[in-house]
């Protein structure tokens, strides 16, 4: 009986290690196959909880959504994995293999270190294999379907658009040079009355400002009418000519000539009119003064045609022409905005500001720009024309470069440099590059360049350290 149970027992035990042997012998992944219950129940059991729409968002305990459905358990045999590893079992050393020969290992944390051989880092991490296509002279990238999920990586085609730029500017208001008028005397005078006129009055053209006397206008009056009186030459309009050019000379307003002429007696005082519609800007003259040939009396401005004089940055000028339509809103008026267009761009650059002075005329009839009033400009640039673009997202500029991540389908992505053109509406203009429809990456694309960077440089390490 004994020797019976020793004879099981030795059976057993050589059963056991012979099988130990031939699993020892096979590989990883048949190993893997013989499972015990317990294995089984722990393979089953969930590692973490995943958004039951298959959205990228998990959490390490049960969990429920904003419309109150459960988050779905996700048991370790159904994990996903979010690496760019190989998961075909790798071949034993006397069998033939025909999937794809390792180049190389690189480092797990992106160390510009490599291995000929399978290796572990100083932590314990496994070096990642590099197989023969996966680091491509283009500086592609492959990336798996659960590292594309997990990252939010989006495309997006190019496609034609139009580009409309809008280029902001402050500025203020100005009078227009051409519709300033200054009254002054251009010989001797005294006021003798001022009208009902003061400073910021609205006057209309021929309005009576003031009565003056002067002695010089009487002495030309006086000797323009005894030429056209007098019976030796008064049939003769040449002879009163130079008499007339003489009261001209002084200034003296056409109306009172045309009087003269008319009433054939020398006036004492002359009433001198506004010459336009306007507001009086300046009113200097006050009744009994001595004015001097000069000096000005009154300063009349037409504010129904006004200026904006804007600063333009100089990065900007290469986009603004005569004739653009720009659109003025004020900060004192709320809510209203003003239409106009670019007259002038004036030939100089501020020195300390580097801005250029633009300047937009603006229709004011109702009087409610007033000078030196803070405006701010907008200025739509562009062309009606639509171009290759992509949203501005998708461009990765680093000051001397602009480059695109084309996206090539199975996850493989290829960085492209590209010529930019203008910008505006979230879009930039592509020039040069890419094409009409190619799908660009517009999300994530600095993570994807990244990798590509990385796989490029671990490519030049390796290259450099392979013998020649």
């Amino acid at each position: 009986m004994n020797r019976a149970v020793l004879a099981g027992t030795a059976a057993a035990f050589i059963a056991a290690a012979g099988g130990g042997f031939i699993i020892a012998q096979r590989p990883l992944t048949h190993a893997l196959a013989v499972a015990t219950p317990a294995d089984a129940q722990e393979a089953r059991a969930p590692i973490y909880y995943q958004d039951p729409d298959g959205k990228p968002a998990y959490s390490s305990t049960p969990k429920k959504t904003l419309d109150g459905r459960n988050y779905r358990a996700v048991p370790a045999n159904a994990d996903i994995s979010f690496e760019d590893i190989i998961t075909e079992p790798v071949p034993g050393p006397n069998s033939v293999s025909t999937e794809r020969r390792i180049k190389y290992y690189r480092n797990p944390m992106g160390l510009p270190d490599t291995s000929p051989t399978p290796k572990k880092d100083s932590m314990g991490m496994d070096y990642i294999p590099v197989f023969d296509g996966d680091d491509s002279d283009n500086g592609s990238v492959k990336l798996s379907p659960g590292k594309i999920q997990r990252t939010g990586v989006k495309s997006e085609p190019a496609a034609k658009r139009v580009i409309l730029t809008t280029i902001r500017a402050p500025g203020t208001i100005q009078l227009d040079e051409r519709r300033i008028s200054v009254i002054s005397m251009r010989a001797e005078s005294w006021v003798q009355k001022v009208a009902d006129v003061t400073t910021g009055t609205k006057v209309r053209s021929g309005q009576p400002l003031m009565d003056i006397y002067s002695p010089a206008i009487s002495s030309a009056a006086a000797e323009y009418v005894a030429t056209i009186t007098s019976k030796t030459t008064g049939g003769d309009g040449l002879y009163g000519r130079g008499s007339r050019q003489r009261i001209m000379n002084l200034d003296v307003p056409d109306t009172v000539i045309a009087e003269i002429e008319k009433s054939r007696i020398v006036p004492i005082s002359i009433a001198w009119a506004a010459p336009r519609d306007g507001i009086v800007l300046e009113r200097n003259a006050v009744e009994g003064m001595r004015a001097q040939p000069g000096d000005i009396l009154f300063r009349i401005a037409d504010t129904s045609l006004v200026w904006a004089m804007v600063d333009v940055a100089e990065r900007d000028l290469g986009a603004i022409a005569v004739g653009q339509p720009v659109t003025v809103r004020t900060r004192s008026l709320s809510g209203r905005q003003f239409a106009g267009k670019v007259n002038v761009i004036y030939p100089q650059v501020n020195r300390e500001t580097r801005t250029t002075r633009v300047r937009i005329e603006l229709t004011n009839a109702d009087l409610a720009l007033l000078p030196d009033m803070y405006i701010d400009a907008s200025i739509e640039t562009g062309s009606a024309d639509p171009v290759v673009s992509v949203p501005e997202s998708a461009v990765i500029d680093t000051g001397t470069r602009q480059s695109v991540l084309i996206d090539k389908g199975q996850g493989r992505f290829e960085p492209r440099g590209v010529e930019l053109g203008r910008r505006g509406g979230g879009y930039a203009e592509i020039r040069e590059g890419v094409a009409d429809g190619e799908p660009v990456v517009i999300s994530a694309n600095f993570l994807i360049d990244a990798e590509s960077n990385l796989k490029a440089a671990l490519k030049g390490f390796s290259d450099a350290r392979s013998p020649q």
